[in-house]
C-alpha cells in the first residue's frame, strides 16, 4: 500500500510527492498565460493530467490497483460526497428560481431601490455579513451568487467583479465567525479561546475589509445609473428570502437549499409555470454541475495520494528547519499554512495539518496562542480564496459561468488580507 504522511521522505521523494500539484499548475496555468486567455486550457483536463501521474507515481508505494483505490477512497470521502451534494441542490434551485423569476424579482427590487454606485460594496457588506452570521463561504456562495449573476445581466457590470466581491466577503466571515469550521480548527489546534483568537483577528481583518471596501467603492463609481427594464411579481422573492434567512440562522446548508427549492416549485406553480418547466430547469441545473462535480472528484483524490506520497510531511519538515525568531516563526506558520491549503485546497484540513507544528512553534518562540491561531485561520482563507480551484471559486463560476479564474483582477479583500496580516507579523511583538 502507498505509505501514510506519518513520517517525512527525503528531498527527492518529497518533490516527486508534491509533482501532481507542480505538473496541474504548470498546465492550467502555464497554459492560459501563455495563451493570454484563461479558458485556454480545460480546468478538468489539467486535474486528468495531473492525477494520471498521481496515480503513475504511485508505483514506487504500491501496485496500481492499490494506487486507484486511494485516489478512489480520497475522492469519495464523506466531506466531498457532501460538498457534490451541495452542488447539486445548489444547481437544481439556481435553475428553478431563474426558470420561474424568483432571481429577476429580486435582482429588479434591489436595483429599483439601491444606488448604483452602492451595488458592488453593497454586495460585500451583505457577503461579510452573511458569511460571519451562519460561518460558512460555501453557503454564502449558494445564497448570493445567483443574485449577483441577475444583477451582473441587468446593470452590465463584469460578471467577474461581481463574483469576486461576492468571493471577498465570503471569506469575511470564514475566517472571522465564532461558528467557522476553520475558526474551530484554529482554536482548538492552538488551545486557545475563540474570543481571545476574535479579538487577535479582528484586528488584522476589520483594516482589510475597510479598505477592500473602499476600492469597490471606487470602482463602482463608473457604473451608469440604470433601473429594471420590467416589472416583476415581487412575490417571487420569497424563495430567494428564505435561502438567506435560513442561512443566516446558521441552518444545514443541504436543508436550506431543498427548502429554497421546495418554496420556488410552489410559487412557481402558483405564478403559473408549468411543472414540465421547473423539472426542466432542475434538470438542467443540475447537470450544469456535472463539470465542478467532476474537477471536485478529480482534485480531492489526487491530493489525497499526495498526502499519501509523504508529500505534505516533507514540505512541512523543509519549512520549519530553519526558523529563526519570533517573526521568522510567525512567517513560517504563516507560510505553512498557505502552502499546505494550496496543496489540500482546502482551509480546514489545511488548518489541522498544521496545527500541531504550529502550536510547537509558537511555544518555542513565546508567540501567543489567540495570535498563532489568527495567522492559521487568517492564512488559510487568503490561499483559499485565491486558488481557482477552490471549491467556494469552482462553485461560485461555475454557478456564473464563467472560467474560475476570471474573479482573480478583482479579488481584493485576500490582497489587502495579505498586506494586514504580513503588517502584524512585522510590526508586532508578540
Amino acid at each position: 500500500m502507498p505509505t501514510t504522511d506519518s513520517a517525512a521522505p527525503g528531498a527527492r521523494q518529497g518533490l516527486l510527492a508534491l509533482s501532481p500539484i507542480l505538473l496541474f499548475a504548470a498546465l492550467y496555468l502555464g497554459v492560459s498565460l501563455a495563451a493570454a486567455d484563461f479558458y485556454a486550457m480545460p480546468l478538468s483536463l489539467a486535474f486528468v493530467a495531473a492525477s494520471v501521474w498521481a496515480v503513475a507515481i504511485g508505483r514506487s508505494h504500491g501496485t496500481l490497483a492499490e494506487s486507484i483505490g486511494l485516489f478512489s477512497r480520497a475522492a469519495g470521502s464523506e466531506n466531498i460526497l457532501g460538498m457534490v451534494w451541495i452542488f447539486i441542490l445548489a444547481g437544481a434551485f439556481a435553475s428553478l428560481a431563474s426558470g420561474i423569476g424568483a432571481i429577476e424579482a429580486t435582482v429588479n427590487l434591489a436595483l429599483r431601490y439601491l444606488p448604483c454606485e452602492f451595488m458592488v460594496p453593497g454586495l460585500f457588506i451583505a457577503a461579510c455579513f452573511i458569511s460571519l452570521s451562519i460561518g460558512t463561504s460555501v453557503g454564502t456562495v449558494v445564497a448570493l451568487t445567483p443574485l449577483a449573476v441577475e444583477i451582473a445581466s441587468e446593470s452590465g457590470v463584469d460578471t467577474a467583479l461581481l463574483v469576486a466581491t461576492l468571493l471577498g466577503g465570503a471569506f469575511f466571515g470564514d475566517n472571522l465567525s465564532f461558528i467557522s469550521d476553520t475558526t474551530i480548527a484554529a482554536t482548538r489546534s492552538q488551545g486557545v479561546p475563540m474570543n481571545a483568537k476574535f479579538k487577535a483577528n479582528l484586528a488584522i481583518v476589520l483594516p482589510a475589509a475597510v479598505a477592500t471596501l473602499a476600492l469597490y467603492v471606487f470602482v463602482a463609481g463608473g457604473i451608469d445609473d440604470f433601473t429594471p427594464a420590467t416589472e416583476s411579481n415581487y412575490l417571487l422573492v420569497i424563495p430567494y428570502m428564505i435561502v438567506i434567512a435560513m442561512a443566516i440562522l446558521g441552518i444545514n446548508v443541504n436543508i436550506v437549499l431543498v427548502s429554497g427549492i421546495a418554496a420556488a416549485l410552489v410559487l412557481g406553480a402558483v405564478s403559473g409555470t408549468s411543472p414540465g418547466a421547473m423539472a426542466r430547469a432542475m434538470g438542467n441545473g443540475i447537470e450544469g454541475m456535472g463539470s465542478l462535480i467532476v474537477v471536485t472528484l478529480l482534485a480531492a483524490g489526487m491530493l489525497g495520494l499526495i498526502k499519501a506520497y509523504g508529500g505534505i510531511s516533507w514540505l512541512l519538515a523543509a519549512m520549519t528547519r530553519h526558523v529563526r525568531g519570533s517573526r521568522g516563526a510567525k512567517a513560517t506558520m504563516l507560510m505553512l499554512v498557505g502552502v499546505v491549503n494550496f496543496c489540500t485546497a482546502n482551509n480546514t484540513v489545511g488548518i489541522i495539518t498544521v496545527g500541531s507544528i504550529s502550536r510547537s512553534i509558537a511555544d518555542r518562540f513565546g508567540i501567543p496562542a489567540a495570535r498563532a491561531a489568527s495567522i492559521l485561520d487568517t492564512g488559510s482563507c487568503i490561499v483559499q480564496s485565491l486558488i481557482p480551484y477552490g471549491a467556494q471559486t469552482l462553485l461560485a463560476t461555475g454557478l456564473a459561468g464563467i472560467s474560475p479564474a476570471a474573479p482573480w483582477p478583482y479579488l481584493y479583500y485576500p490582497w489587502a488580507l495579505l498586506l494586514c496580516v504580513g503588517a502584524t507579523i512585522l510590526l508586532r511583538r508578540d
